[in-house]
Parts: C-alpha cells; sequence; structure tokens
C-alpha cells in the first residue's frame, strides 16, 4: 500500500499514475479534496516564454504535451468532464517596441515549440473575447490550454476510485512509509522547520469566476492577468501574487484585479461575479516544483511547490513520482531537487 498525503493537483496526479500502474493507493487528506491552491479557478495551462530556453521550459513543455492523452484518459476511466482543451491563447501588444521583441520570441517559438503549436502576430484575431491592443496587433499561440481545476479533480478522485484506490477525506496522513508528500504550502512550512532551511513560502492568490460563456475561445493574458472561459460556461479571472498578507481570504485586491480584467475585455463588463477565491499557492525557493527524497526519511518523497504551474506540470510530477515509489527511479531531474 502506498499512501499519498494531500488531495491537491500533485497528490491527486500522483495516485492516479500509481493506481492505473495497478497498485495499491491511499490518499489521506487534512480537509477536502481541492482545500488549498488547487482549489482555485483560472487552470490556464500556458507555457513559459520560448526564447531563452533552458531545462525547466523544456521539461514543462514536456508536461503539456502530455496533458491531452493524460486527462482524455482521466476523463474515460471517470466519466467525468475536466474542462481540459487546447484553446489557444491572446495577448495585446501593447506598443512598436514590443511588436519588435515579439518577432524574436515568434521565432523562438518556432525552434522550441512543435511545428503547429506556435505562435503569430494578427491584426484580426477571430475570438469571441479580444483584448483591447493600443497597437491593433496581437499575439496568438496554439500552444496554451486550459483545464477547470475543480472538475480536474473532481474527475481524478473518480478515476482513483474506479481503479480500486481509496480517499480518505478530514484525516492526515499516517508517518508510515512509502508516503508521498503533497501537502501544498502546510507542507512546505513543516519542510522549513524539520530541515532547517526556508524550501519555500505561500504566496497568497485570489481569483474570481464569471458568468460569461465564452466556450471555444482562447484566453487572455496581459500584464499577469488571465482571462480564461472555461467549457462549463464561466470565465476565470486571476490572479494576484501577494507575498505580505494578513489573511487568506479575499479582499480589496480581488476588486481592482475585476477592474482591471474589465477594463481589458470590455465583453466581460456586464458578467455577473459568481465567486472570489483566495488561497495560500505553494511556492519552492528554487521557483520550480519540488519532487525531490524527504532526507532522512527511506520511503517518504516530496511532491511540492506546484505555485502558478502546478496543474500544467502535473503529468509530468505525477509519472517520474510513480517511477520513483514503483521502479525506484534514482535519477530525478535536478531541477526538481529540494532548494
Amino acid at each position: 500500500m502506498i499512501h499519498v498525503a494531500g488531495a491537491g493537483i500533485f497528490g491527486l496526479a500522483t495516485a492516479w499514475a500509481l493506481a492505473r500502474r495497478g497498485a495499491r493507493v491511499r490518499v489521506f487528506e487534512a480537509r477536502h479534496i481541492g482545500a488549498g491552491a488547487s482549489g482555485g479557478h483560472v487552470g490556464a495551462l500556458a507555457p513559459h516564454a520560448p526564447e531563452n530556453w533552458n531545462p525547466k521550459k523544456a521539461l514543462q513543455l514536456q508536461s503539456l504535451l502530455a496533458a491531452p492523452d493524460f486527462w482524455a484518459e482521466v476523463e474515460d476511466v471517470s466519466g467525468l468532464p475536466t474542462g481540459y482543451g487546447r484553446t489557444g491563447r491572446l495577448q495585446p501588444v501593447a506598443d512598436p517596441a514590443m511588436a519588435e521583441r515579439m518577432t524574436d520570441r515568434i521565432a523562438a517559438a518556432a525552434r522550441n515549440w512543435p511545428q503547429d503549436l506556435g505562435m503569430s502576430l494578427t491584426d484580426c484575431p477571430d475570438a469571441p473575447l479580444v483584448p483591447d491592443s493600443p497597437t491593433g496587433l496581437w499575439l496568438q499561440d496554439r500552444m496554451t490550454a486550459r483545464l477547470n481545476p475543480r472538475a480536474a479533480l473532481a474527475a481524478l478522485a473518480a478515476a482513483i476510485r474506479t481503479r480500486g484506490g481509496e480517499i480518505i477525506e478530514d484525516r492526515p496522513a499516517p508517518d508510515a512509509a512509502p508516503t508521498l508528500w503533497a501537502t501544498g504550502t502546510p507542507g512546505l512550512f513543516d519542510l522549513n522547520l524539520a530541515l532547517e532551511r526556508r524550501i519555500g513560502q505561500g504566496v497568497k492568490g485570489q481569483s474570481l469566476l464569471l458568468a460569461h460563456a465564452a466556450p471555444d475561445a482562447p484566453q487572455v493574458f496581459a500584464d499577469g492577468l488571465h482571462v480564461v472561459p472555461h467549457a462549463d460556461g464561466t470565465t476565470a479571472i486571476g490572479s494576484t501574487s501577494e507575498n505580505s498578507y494578513d489573511h487568506d481570504r479575499p479582499d480589496h485586491q480581488a476588486d481592482a484585479l475585476l477592474a482591471r480584467a474589465r477594463a481589458l475585455c470590455p465583453a466581460l463588463r456586464e458578467a455577473p461575479v459568481l465567486e472570489v477565491w483566495a488561497g495560500l499557492r505553494p511556492r519552492a525557493r528554487s521557483r520550480a516544483p519540488v519532487l525531490a527524497p524527504w532526507p532522512g526519511r527511506p520511503g517518504h518523497l516530496i511532491a511540492n511547490g506546484g505555485f502558478k504551474i502546478g496543474f500544467g506540470m502535473a503529468p509530468l510530477i505525477a509519472d517520474l513520482a510513480a517511477q520513483v515509489l514503483l521502479d525506484d527511479r534514482q535519477d530525478l531531474p535536478d531541477l526538481f531537487a529540494l532548494p
């Protein structure tokens, strides 16, 4: 029996990777499925910028390319939608200097991404949700995808149970090996204490869900703001990144986020707000996800630090974690080492 601590995206994705290979798996969640950062709204599976290529970007690309098959199998086994779709992305070009920079970015995408998933500039985007652009130009890419976070977690949980796995909510994991520790921000705080150094921290994020239906529209990105139309007729807006905060609840910064989104996309100005979410997203000091053995605890593996790319990295992290736990793989990428 393999234990998984945490029913967020890393925990459930790994439990699924284990269960689909026939392993006996039991997930323990101290609160409820998606109680932490994985329970938000946004679900933007966006690639890193293709210029200045490096191992981190290459590994993220590998995971994003694995996502269609990963989520299709989850949907097939669970019978539930995940909201996955490679719908692309539009970014307004703010000024002529940015347009010049985009030429290099488009060339880098042609070098480093699959040829059919590249970037281009357009002056007439064919999309129902188009952000205002000062130059009348937009950068579009065909790599970016979206996922409905809560639907994806529900489908993963159902798939795990269908394959015989257990998920126990309202109970922390016992201290027994083998265990995958995917406990998000609380887990990073535990590691800071246990290892007597700063492994990571929680960064507050806030997002909103609007009643605006554009299910096939590309998502929009500008100045750190994501506007993500979902398949269920909602549109997510996110998110803030707050290193300093007094609480983990929604506040005035969510109002500012909404104002920015409505200024960027006039089509959203009358869309009702369905929900505002806030939570602490786990960010490792290395700024990359952590997938590494827990020092001094044989049989204990850490998967944490997904921050803004947890859902995008989940197919790769889950596959590698399953290889460690089932095949005793030792050669994990250095990028995922504990900082």
